[in-house]
């Protein structure tokens, strides 16, 4: 089982870089484009991360349902930690709606308005950490 743990942590930390990087590329697209600068070569960035991030997403919930289901725990944490990663999930899906508007050339939120969003991520992740570390009941 610990290699499977292992293998979910791998996975976390991978499909977390790309939610974290993501955003950024989207701030950049935002910028460049305001300027009139050439920003082409951030969408192909940005359709190749999200491809990479939503694979290493699938292996982070299958390990992580693996984990679950070998270890038979049902604590309130874990519980609390889940609806967490559902925001996670969430916040994946909402990098492929901005991607999606990227990818047609549509106008994004505001520079300022994608910095938040990329902190966003922040705040889910670090219950999820704090939860699984500390399984505080």
């Amino acid at each position: 089982m610990l290699w499977i743990k292992a293998l979910h942590l791998i996975a976390v930390v991978a499909w977390l870089a790309g939610l974290f990087y993501l955003p950024r590329i989207f701030v950049h697209y935002a910028e460049g484009r305001a300027q009139g600068e050439d920003v082409r070569r951030l969408v192909v960035m940005a359709q190749r991360l999200f491809g990479f991030m939503t694979v290493m997403a699938a292996f982070a919930l299958l390990f992580g349902l693996w984990l679950w289901l070998g270890f038979h725990d049902s604590g309130r944490w874990l519980m609390l930690k889940l609806v967490f990663v559902a925001g996670l999930v969430a916040y994946h899906v909402a990098c492929r709606v901005l991607l999606g508007r990227l990818q047609r050339a549509r106008t994004l939120p505001s520079s300022f308005a994608l910095r938040l969003f990329n902190e966003a991520a922040l705040l889910v992740v670090v219950p999820i950490i704090l939860l699984a570390v500390v399984k505080p009941f």
